[in-house]
């Protein structure tokens, strides 16, 4: 599982403390990774005690809480807050996980929490990153149904056996928290597609209505797109969705030698 350390010599250094109001009894302290590329300066912790008896159980609750009564500069996306969208991504106790879906005493029962980023992407702001370069990939796999056969008056039909074969693969929501818990990501993301993107290939390889299986794993066959992958299993530790990203790789693989044969 990835786990953020600060090295003794880390430019990240020690921000503002903002302390619990007074008479607070039940406090939880939380350490907030800060960075604003407009001011020049180099990261920091930002340390936020929060009255936890006016707090939601989620790390999101106590995020939006500091944002709504602490810090209004504090930046960090959210969205559905049902670990639906995605949006709040980010490194929480060293795991990449979901805020909204992340409880607080899940975390740790006691002592500080620190809260990063998800971990070896560009930072747009704070606990932003950026992920453009994640999007492109998936977008590369052509993400959609591809057929050479006249469209149906009504609908392409599936058995109910074909559809199973997608549980466990369509409920990916594109957290990142996969991909960016995988060192060969981390290493070759310019050409390593992720676990992200191949699950999403995957599903789409395995969709009897599809006809462009052979298109697709062409597009694969690739020294890095692919097999960068080396099976460390961080992917299906991370995701967030309980999804086996490295099941769905394992499989890829598969389908390339047993074409090759």
């Amino acid at each position: 599982m990835v786990e953020l350390t600060l090295p003794e010599n880390s430019k990240v250094g020690q921000g503002r403390h903002w302390a619990a109001p007074a008479g607070a009894v039940n406090v939880r302290e939380f350490r907030v990774y800060r960075w604003n590329p407009d001011d020049g300066k180099n990261p920091r912790l930002d340390t936020y005690q929060v009255d936890m008896e006016s707090c939601g159980p989620m790390v999101l609750h106590a995020l939006i809480k500091i944002k709504d009564e602490i810090d209004p500069t504090l930046t960090f996306r959210r969205s559905c807050r049902e670990g639906i969208c995605g949006s709040c991504a980010m490194n929480i106790g060293g795991v990449n996980t979901l805020a909204c879906t992340r409880g607080i005493d899940e975390v740790a029962a006691s002592g500080p929490i620190n809260v990063y980023p998800l971990p070896h992407q560009p930072v747009v702001k704070d606990l932003v990153p950026d992920l453009t370069n994640f999007f492109a990939q998936h977008a590369s796999i052509k993400p959609w149904l591809q057929t050479a056969t006249p469209e149906p008056q009504r609908e392409w039909l599936q058995s109910h056996e074909d559809r199973e074969k997608l549980d466990g693969l369509y409920e990916c929501i594109l957290c990142a928290c996969c991909s960016t818990s995988c060192p060969s990501y981390w290493w070759n993301s310019d050409r390593y597609l992720g676990p992200a993107a191949l699950l999403q290939s995957y599903r789409w390889l395995v969709d009897s209505r599809d006809e462009a299986t052979g298109e697709r794993l062409d597009d694969l066959e690739d020294p890095f797109r692919l097999y960068r992958c080396h099976t460390i299993m961080n992917c299906t530790k991370a995701c967030p969705k309980s999804l086996n990203p490295a099941r769905a790789i394992a499989n890829i693989k598969k389908m390339m030698v047993e074409r090759s044969v």
